[in-house]
Order: structure tokens, then sequence, then C-alpha cells
């Protein structure tokens, strides 16, 4: 990540909470809020935290998972 995406984020976080409940952590990763919670079940999902009864998601959690997601085009050792 540059330092400019780095200052960005650290202004949102500023304005609001850097945490995002289930709808709209769905909707930060343009995914429909059941398939995130399927996930969540599976312990395959991104990173949360249980506060109390709330599920609640950190956008750099948020932003790690979806970059361990990448599937890459380049060579990976295959032969």
């Amino acid at each position: 990540m540059d330092s400019d995406d780095d200052i960005s984020r650290a202004n949102r976080a500023k304005r609001g909470s850097p945490y995002l409940n289930t709808d709209q952590a769905a909707a930060y990763l343009k995914f429909s809020s059941r398939l995130l919670k399927r996930l969540r079940r599976a312990g395959k999902g991104p990173i949360f935290r249980r506060h109390s009864r709330f599920v609640q998601y950190h956008i750099d959690d948020l932003d790690a998972w979806s970059k361990a997601q990448s599937v890459g085009g380049g060579d990976h050792g295959e032969a």
C-alpha cells in the first residue's frame, strides 16, 4: 500500500470507526452479507471480532483477507 492510501484510510478512521458490521463489510468487499456469514461460519472469511453480541470487522482485516485471496497469473514454481 502506498502512503497516500494509508493517509486516506487514517482520515476515514478519524471521522468514524474503522469497524464495520456484517452488512457494511460485505458491501465493502462487494458481495452479499449472506456469503460473508457463510464464510464466517466455515472459518474461511476475514478475521472478525465479537463485541458483546455484535460481529465487527476491522477495515485492515478486510483488506488483508482480500489481498490473501488474490490469484496470480504469474509463475508460482509450477513446472
